[in-house]
Formats: C-alpha cells, structure tokens, sequence
C-alpha cells in the first residue's frame, strides 16, 4: 500500500476468507504501522471461526500491543449481511478449501438516486437546480415546482466478489451471480488440475466457467501458482469460455 501511495489510515475493517499464515501474516506489520503513525480509531477484524482465538493469543503478547482497540468478530456464511456502512454491505458465503471455515465474501453497494436526464432536460431543470434537488427536495424550474423523486430513479449498487482460496463450489456463482467484479482463486492452468484438486484451488478454467455463469462483468484472476513464469498463460485459458478476464497485479486499478 505504501509503494502504490495508497493510504491506510482510512481502514477501519479488515476481512480475513481463512486461516493460513499467507493470507494474515501482513496484517501484524500494519497495525505497527498504524500505531506509529498514531491511530486511535478502533479497528475491526473479521474471519472465520477460529480468528478470535489466534489473533486474542497473538494480541496478548507485550510485543503486539497496540494503542487501539482491535474488536475480533467471527462470522459464517449467512444471506444476510454482516457488516454495514453507509455505502456498501458485507455478507460471507462458504468456498472449499483446506482450511476450515473458509469464506467467500460479498461486498455489495446500497441503492442510490441518480437523475434522469432525460426528464430533467424536459422540465427544465438545469445548474444549480441539481444540488437544490438534492439538498431540498424540491426546486422551481420554468415556473413549476418539480421534486426529486419525479426527476431520479433508483440505481442498485456495486457488486464485488471475492472467493478467497477455493476448489470450484455452486455456492461461488450463486453468491456471484450479475456481480460488477469477481475475484476469483486461479491458481493453477488445467494441465496442472491434479494438484488443484489436491490442493483445493481453482484452475483458471474453473474461474472463467464460474464468471460465464454467474454472468459477471468483469472477472479478476488471483493467487497464481509461482510454477508459472508466463501468466499470460493464464489470461488466454480463462478467455476461452470468459474473455473479460483480468490478471490481478501489484497496483492495479480497475474501475467499475
């Protein structure tokens, strides 16, 4: 986050999809980071069952104090969300991998108004009419009083899915499904399906066919075996059945 001059100070919740030591090692050199920089919002940190007991034993020791609370929650798969801003919702879903309680997560934005241009153009609303709109509810516009409602129409919210480490489960295209991004295990190219099977991962195959169905927009490739120098290997099999398929990187923006 540092090299891309992304902040972290503004992170008040971490989600954690299982326990293995590659996926929460990171979190203890951030919060050292955040108590030197003076932090005393609290922070919460979600996983599944089992987090409390590692991070609590982790948290006691002189070493890892630090100078803001750390509220510990665990969660399991449920249809309704967990975890609520102003913005956006969090629900968990289960995935399957060889870590117990793995969870997916689904990161989806709440509805919202947005104008109609069309009607707006056709009563003359226009300038700072908008913002009059917004605040008020209400504005005169060519003589006639026109309200908010009658110029927007509700827009549903992003979708963002994020499968952690898994083998291929319906419970991903279920949770999935019209989503705006999927970030999706694919760990390993189909001729080497033998050890995801072992290993309960994905292959890029499986993320592409899991976004088709799911009916995605954008699909986002994760968790690459290093056995693969080239990953554009990667890219060109889960094109074959999905071809808006992406390769996560070190400082990738996408916008959706």
């Amino acid at each position: 986050m540092m090299k891309y001059n992304v902040s972290f100070a503004g992170i008040d919740a971490i989600f954690l999809s299982h326990l293995h030591a590659d996926h929460f090692v990171g979190i203890f050199g951030l919060l050292h980071s955040m108590n030197f920089t003076g932090r005393t919002n609290a922070l919460k940190l979600f996983g599944p069952r089992g987090t409390k007991k590692l991070f609590s034993s982790i948290f006691a020791l002189k070493e890892f104090t630090m100078r803001f609370p750390i509220e510990i929650l665990e969660v399991e798969a449920s249809k309704k969300p967990f975890f609520q801003t102003d913005l956006f919702s969090v629900k968990a879903f289960d995935v399957k991998h060889n870590a117990p309680h793995s969870l997916g997560y689904v990161l989806q934005g709440l509805p919202y108004r947005r104008f109609d241009m069309e009607k707006c153009k056709k009563v003359g609303v226009q300038g700072k009419d908008f913002s009059i709109l917004q605040e008020k509810g209400e504005v005169m516009a060519n003589g006639k009083k026109v309200k908010y409602a009658d110029v927007t129409y509700v827009q549903d919210g992003k979708k963002i899915v994020y499968t952690g480490d898994t083998a291929p489960c319906s419970s991903i295209a279920t949770n999935a499904k019209n989503a705006d991004l999927l970030i999706h295990d694919a760990c390993f190219l189909e001729k080497h399906k033998a050890h995801a099977k072992q290993k309960l991962h994905s292959t890029c195959l499986d993320a592409g066919k899991n976004a088709k169905k799911a009916k995605v927009k954008k699909l986002l490739l994760t968790h690459f075996s290093n056995r693969y120098d080239d990953q554009t290997e990667l890219l060109k099999e889960s094109k074959t059945v999905f071809e808006n398929s992406e390769l996560a990187q070190p400082g990738l923006e996408i916008m959706i």
